[in-house]
């Protein structure tokens, strides 16, 4: 399994980024994708996840991030608006084939594939 992150660079503040993660395998054999992000000298953190087209997202990323998955091309997308110097991280694909509940998708251990990062770098 490869999830291939791109999509990231350098951005000014209120600009808007779209992430892509391409799957090797079909996207629809898995239960629940994601991504998550991790800013210098800080944890992983959990920025929104999909699960039959339910979608969640961290308080950061709320109204301002929006997944899609379109299992058609096995891709998973993170269109990022309004961004700030805060959002600054390396982004992760992931995803996984349980169906994980809310809670869970928080947690980087629950979920068992991990794509390489993509760093996104927003400057004011």
């Amino acid at each position: 399994v490869q999830l291939q992150a791109s999509g990231g660079g350098p951005v000014q503040t209120g600009n808007s980024l779209r992430l892509t993660c391409a799957a090797s395998g079909s996207t629809s054999t898995y239960a629940v994708m994601g991504w998550f992000r991790q800013a210098p000298g800080k944890e992983r953190e959990f920025v929104a996840g999909e699960r039959r087209g339910n979608r969640y997202y961290s308080n950061s990323s709320k109204g301002r991030f929006a997944i899609s998955r379109d299992n058609a091309k096995n891709t998973v997308y993170l269109q990022m608006n309004s961004l700030k110097p805060e959002d600054t991280a390396v982004y992760y694909c992931v995803a996984d084939r349980s169906s994980l509940i809310m809670s869970s998708m928080f947690i980087p251990d629950s979920w068992h594939y991990w794509g390489q990062g993509t760093l996104v770098t927003v400057s004011s």
